[in-house]
């Protein structure tokens, strides 16, 4: 049975946080496994809300969140509800960072009348370009 991360005793994981905090590598390798399973939980709970046929899977973004989160040298960890706060900041963050662009620019406006008319009907084009 996986290790349960919101009922592990909170003194356990503030004292590895902490560890991992001040550069102790083990620390880190303990802390891990027990945490494994919330981010796993927190990026099936993101992924559900994204669009159909989304690429990324909860895997892949526990992974990418993983490879951020070790990456931390100036974090000083506070307690586990600090930790899952910052990891589920930085789920987000790669869901925005992996989504598709959008039409139109940041404020939502459509694209110009001029790059409208710059598209081409197969009214314009001869007819052994249409394939």
């Amino acid at each position: 049975m996986p290790f349960d991360f919101m009922t592990a005793p909170s003194q356990t994981l503030t004292q590895l946080l902490s560890a991992w905090s001040d550069g102790d590598k083990a620390a880190l390798e303990q802390l891990m496994p027990m945490v494994y399973h919330e981010l796993h939980r927190l990026a099936e709970r993101y992924l559900a809300s994204e669009r159909a046929g989304h690429t990324l899977q909860a895997t892949a973004l526990v992974n990418e969140a993983y490879l951020r989160l070790i990456d931390q040298k100036r974090v000083r960890w506070q307690n586990r509800v600090h930790f899952l706060g910052i990891a589920a900041q930085m789920m987000r963050r790669i869901l925005v960072e992996y989504s598709p662009p959008r039409m139109g620019n940041r404020q939502g406006t459509a694209p110009s009348r001029t790059q409208r008319s710059k598209r081409l009907s197969p009214h314009d084009m001869k007819p052994e370009e249409w394939n």
